[in-house]
């Protein structure tokens, strides 16, 4: 898992935001499958050297959004297909992201169509 995910504790964003959003591109990449099992809270949180209560407070927040489900003692998986409407509530999170992007590609004299067109670029190699 430690190729899969990783956190840079210096790092100005907070580590179980670096885990969230790893853990979300590793199930958008396709590199963890629909029914792939994490690993235990307590096995992530030595594996990238965090408190387990940092890790248990993502995988709730995954959970709570649809992404993986928790079978009681049997462990943490990737679920077929996150509920839409929970989904949808991250719109806005979105298109913050989106805005940022194309500000930061303004400053660098970039146009918005140039900024799509690496997007695309990048999403056609990553097959997705």
């Amino acid at each position: 898992m430690g190729s899969l995910v990783s956190v840079d504790p210096r790092h100005p964003t907070p580590v179980y935001v670096q885990l969230e959003h790893g853990l979300r591109a590793a199930i958008a990449t396709g590199r963890l499958m629909p029914g792939d099992q994490l690993p235990t809270v307590r096995q992530m949180a030595v594996d990238l050297r965090l408190n387990a209560n940092t890790v248990a407070r993502v995988y709730l927040e995954l959970e709570r959004t649809g992404l993986v489900e928790t079978r009681r003692g049997v462990g943490t998986f990737v679920t077929d297909a996150p509920a839409s409407p929970k989904k949808s509530s991250r719109d806005p999170e979105l298109r913050a992201l989106a805005r940022r992007c194309l500000d930061e590609a303004a400053a660098r004299g970039f146009a918005a169509a140039d900024l799509l067109r690496a997007l695309q670029l990048l999403a056609d190699q990553q097959g997705g």
